[in-house]
């Protein structure tokens, strides 16, 4: 009779399933590179990608962070952290043909260390008025560009006047 080994688990936060697009530059080299997560926690990401990374790098990455992650909404994270582990592909055991078509993805585990919230660049965009228009739109008003002086009185700055 044999035994299964007792394996302990050392993660402390709850791992989950999620593939999530992400991007990712090594900190101390201009190496950048996209990727997608396999499984993420507070503490942790697991995730593919064709970039060169090697072990005990520092590495920066780019994603949305769901919301059982941050136990409030859904938001783009910037994380920082250290390479764990680089797991390399493993070619197709079906022949030589199919050996020019193998997995060329490399697994990527990563120690968070800390993390920056970034503003929603969409909702962002939107509160914001345009300050420069560089071509007048259907949907926005169009501007009087006449020196103030040379506009007609009564009218509202920014409003178009005509005859």
């Amino acid at each position: 009779m044999t035994t299964l080994p007792v394996r302990v688990e050392r993660r402390v936060g709850q791992r989950f399933a999620y593939l999530l697009p992400l991007s990712l530059r090594l900190c101390d080299s201009s190496l950048e590179g996209v990727g997608f997560t396999q499984d993420l926690s507070s503490r942790g990401v697991f995730f593919f990608t064709d970039a060169a990374l090697q072990e005990r790098a520092e590495i920066e990455i780019t994603l949305q962070m769901p919301s059982e992650i941050t136990l409030g909404e859904s938001m783009r994270v910037r994380c920082r952290g250290h390479i764990l582990r680089v797991v390399k592909p493993v070619a197709s055991a079906q022949g030589a043909s199919s050996q020019a078509h193998a997995e060329t993805k490399i697994g990527v585990a990563v120690r968070l260390e800390c993390y920056e919230y970034l503003a929603d660049t969409t909702e962002a965009a939107a509160t914001f008025p345009r300050v420069s228009v560089l071509h007048e739109h259907e949907h926005e008003p169009a501007l009087d560009r006449r020196p103030e002086e040379d506009r007609p009185l009564g009218g509202a700055p920014g409003q178009l006047h005509t005859g």
